[in-house]
């Protein structure tokens, strides 16, 4: 009976790991401190995509620079307290912790205590973020249901849903549109 207990328990443990990707932590690609934190109701019924302009990046050195750009031109350009964006992704299909799972964030006005904000580096105006970055961004998505940190039901959108905006560019958001859960 133990073993399988003990068997049991490995069997979920290895369930749970295909749902999270790892997270590169804020200390990691180097964040300040925010101002001042808000904490965010989980779980959240919207997750809602979005692009940062600008050129993206291909590895963990360049996608820490560009994370670290944002967070300043967010604190000191816009008056943010912090990034704007719940998480990050760049095309190392690497997951970067902004303000995280437990945070409201600052990345759609009326929708930031209701909402993650996946923030891609990048404009995808013309193209599409690569299929690690998108795999990544869904792995994150199930890994906030399997934790309620997002509803089973919630709703997928682009920015351009919730602001008029021509977030998250052209292209990439005809390709959301056929993600699971979309509903502009």
């Amino acid at each position: 009976m133990i073993y399988f207990v003990v068997l049991l328990s490995v069997l979920c443990a290895a369930v749970h790991a295909q749902f999270c990707p790892t997270i590169v932590s804020r200390a990691q690609w180097g964040a300040k401190n925010p101002r001042c934190t808000k904490l965010l109701s989980t779980p959240v019924s919207n997750v809602i995509i979005h692009h940062t302009s600008g050129s993206s990046c291909s590895s963990m050195a360049s996608c820490r620079i560009k994370i670290r750009s944002l967070q300043y031109t967010h604190m000191v350009i816009k008056g943010l307290e912090d990034i704007g964006y719940n998480f990050l992704i760049g095309e190392d299909g690497a997951v970067y912790e902004g303000r995280g799972w437990k945070t409201n964030g600052g990345h759609a006005s009326n929708y930031n205590s209701i909402s993650t904000g996946i923030g891609f580096i990048g404009s995808y105006t013309n193209h599409v973020p690569n299929t690690a970055a998108q795999n990544a961004a869904k792995q994150l998505i199930a890994c906030g249901v399997e934790r309620n940190y997002i509803k089973k039901t919630y709703a997928l959108k682009g920015h351009r849903d919730v602001k008029n905006t021509k977030c998250p560019g052209d292209s990439f958001y005809k390709a959301i549109q056929k993600w699971a859960h979309f509903k502009a």
